[in-house]
């Protein structure tokens, strides 16, 4: 009796630790509240897909709603999601550090489809404390347990790279381009922009209806034109960004004072996918404001399914 409750004990906890393997082990227990439903969601169970051979899940780990990295991360989202679904990524979640309104606020701004009832896309959480960053493992900034200095001073030491030590190379980036790895993100994000009004709106020219790029004048740059990330055009779009998405809908987009308590005006964030076993594919954190994932990364690091 004795050897059987013995035998019966051992298989029960090998079946618990096989459980707990097949789901990412960092963000086990910690969850985000579903837009759509209003339920907590299981980030560590998110990322596992058991029952899908070949089957994988993404999660994009944001910042609060106003930042560069979680525009940026939704303007990504919103044009590579065709390529991620080719790759066998069944599901994307994206979690936001801010209220349900903000969430909202900003993927209609930059038009990203999510919470489809039918079809691919993105599954939208809130985290407004930023907890499930931390547990992921994200930047928190400079000086984050510093109760007495002012968030907004820590945010400004930020861009000088203290606390994030890639942002300065990012924003330079943005200026002067890349002549090996391509973003083709950014044509599509900066259309999305002139459609509903955004200045700068003079990098493209679009169709009468406005559905498609007939010129892209950053093309017609002598020499650099035909680099895959021209000069000046990643940072215009970030200037649409900041004039048209981040200040003007500051109020609407911007943390609470509780959610500033809690560091997420500094905190960075990432994004993880995941095998059907719960197991690391890619991973990313970000190492600077501007600095987040680079999707065309993701599409050369993940074959595309059979």
């Amino acid at each position: 009796m004795n050897a059987l409750l013995f035998i019966t004990t051992a298989v029960l906890l090998l079946i618990t630790n096989l459980n707990q393997c097949s789901a990412y082990a960092p963000l086990a227990g910690i969850t985000a509240r579903s837009i759509k439903t209003s339920q907590d969601i299981d980030l560590s169970e998110f990322l596992n897909t058991p029952n899908a051979k070949n089957k994988k899940s993404m999660l994009v780990l944001g910042t609060y709603a106003a930042d560069f990295n979680a525009i940026e991360y939704t303007q990504r989202l919103r044009y590579y999601m065709p390529e991620l679904q080719k790759r066998g990524i069944s599901k994307i979640g994206l979690v936001l550090n801010c209220q349900e309104e903000a969430a909202k606020t900003l993927v209609d701004l930059v038009d990203l489809e999510t919470d489809v009832t039918d079809g691919f896309g993105v599954v939208l959480m809130i985290d407004p404390m930023g907890t499930a960053g931390r547990a992921f493992g994200v930047g928190r900034g400079w000086k984050p347990d510093d109760e007495d200095m002012s968030p907004y001073l820590k945010l400004f030491g930020m861009l000088f790279g203290l606390g994030a030590w890639a942002t300065l190379p990012a924003v330079i980036g943005g200026y002067i381009g890349n002549p090996f790895k391509p973003q083709r993100w950014i044509e599509d994000a900066m259309a999305v922009g002139i459609r509903k009004g955004r200045w700068p709106d003079n990098g493209l020219v679009l169709d009468d209806n406005k559905d498609k790029v007939i010129t892209n004048k950053f093309e017609e740059l002598p020499v650099v034109g035909t680099w895959p990330r021209r000069p000046l055009e990643l940072a215009t779009l970030r200037l649409q960004n900041m004039l048209d998405i981040s200040i003007k809908n500051w109020k609407e987009l911007a943390p609470t004072d509780d959610e500033l308590k809690a560091g997420v005006l500094t905190q960075l964030g990432g994004c993880i996918v995941c095998d059907s076993k719960g197991k690391e594919v890619f991973i990313h954190r970000d190492p600077g404001i501007c600095a987040v994932a680079n999707f065309e990364d993701i599409l050369s690091k993940i074959p595309i399914a059979e």
